[in-house]
């Protein structure tokens, strides 16, 4: 199974502060654990609120807003994607995570990602192989 891990924001990562080079080494050899495992499929920082955009859709249409957000608690400053064999198992991961907001109360939300099969019927052959065929294409740019 394919999880999301979401490493929600701090007030610091909201701020733009940078992370010291001790987290930076220890979080480089966490990566490099799950990588060796087989587990971590990718993984990425985000830039604060500040820098991004939401769209929010309506049935009128679409409205743009720009950063900064409020809610910081409800942010996300990173994410990993992991192929783990249950939930216990991504559970189990990241437990082992280096806290990624030091100093501060942080937290990691796991969430499954859909799978094909999950959308039962209604995801049809045809739509079985246009995925396939988009996998690929997003893998051969890679």
């Amino acid at each position: 199974m394919r999880v999301m891990v979401i490493v929600k924001a701090s007030a610091d990562s909201e701020a733009g502060v940078m992370p010291h080079e001790d987290l930076l080494v220890a979080m480089g050899a966490y990566n490099e654990e799950l990588v060796k495992a087989g587990i971590m499929l990718a993984g990425e920082g985000l830039h604060p609120s500040s820098r991004g955009k939401r769209v929010r859709f309506t049935s009128g249409g679409h409205t743009v807003i720009d950063g900064p957000f409020s809610e910081t608690k409800e942010l996300v400053a990173g994410f990993w994607l992991w192929q783990v064999s249950s939930m216990e198992e991504a559970v189990e991961w990241a437990r082992r995570c280096p806290n990624p907001m030091p100093g501060t109360e942080a937290e990691l939300e796991i969430r499954p990602v859909f799978e094909n099969e999950d959308f039962g019927e209604a995801f049809t052959p045809e739509m079985q192989e246009l995925e396939d065929r988009l996998r690929a294409e997003v893998a051969a740019r890679q």
